[in-house]
């Protein structure tokens, strides 16, 4: 998983230093790019931690598959994330507040603060809770594809929050352009959940 992860990134810092005709931008430490780079690996730090727990709890094939793909992707997004801040001379972690690069009028909600979750858990858009990642961890065949499927749709409609953003606003063409990619895939990746939910005789989530 590691060399992959690392492979892409190298694959992407190349991309990202010969098409720049001026140099390679580097963007501040209170950028939309930074900022975007640190909280997106810890958002899908999560994701792949709930895609392995489903796996380990389920014998259901498409949960399964689903999941493993998903620990994949965001493994080697997390690598590139990972490098594109090693390359920039910036540090993996910020004395900024989590969230803060994105601004009031993304429509982010700051008001869900829970003073019981970590603070990284609790300004980032869909992520789980440590009351339900431990009720994951406890759930075992259809309950656990079900509460899989419903926190990961979450997880994506709240990373897609954050991607869609960084598309928007950030300042470099290669971050851009991943944060478009999570855009088109988690909206894909949804679809195929809710399809699931159904299967299972739960209500999809729109």
């Amino acid at each position: 998983m590691l060399v992959v992860a690392l492979a892409a990134a190298i694959g992407l810092l190349v991309g990202y230093q010969v098409n720049s005709d001026s140099g390679p931008v580097v963007p501040a430490d209170d950028s939309v790019d930074a900022g975007f780079a640190r909280d997106m690996q810890v958002h899908h730090s999560q994701a792949v931690d709930m895609a392995m727990i489903v796996r380990d709890n389920t014998d259901d094939p498409a949960v399964r598959t689903i999941a493993y793909d998903i620990a994949l992707t965001q493994r080697q997004q997390i690598g590139q994330m990972y490098a594109w801040l090693d390359i920039w001379g910036l540090s993996q972690y910020s004395q900024n507040p989590t969230m803060s690069w994105m601004s009031d009028d993304s429509g982010h909600d700051m008001e869900h603060m829970d003073d019981s979750e970590p603070v990284s858990a609790s300004l980032m858009p869909g992520m789980a809770t440590s009351e339900e990642m431990n009720e994951l961890r406890a759930a075992r065949g259809q309950d656990a594809e079900i509460l899989f499927l419903q926190l990961m749709i979450r997880h994506h409609m709240g990373g897609i929050e954050m991607a869609q953003y960084a598309a928007d606003h950030a300042e470099v063409e290669q971050v851009r352009q991943l944060a478009e990619t999570m855009v088109t895939s988690q909206t894909a990746e949804i679809d195929a959940m809710n399809d699931m939910l159904v299967e299972r005789g739960a209500e999809p989530i729109e």
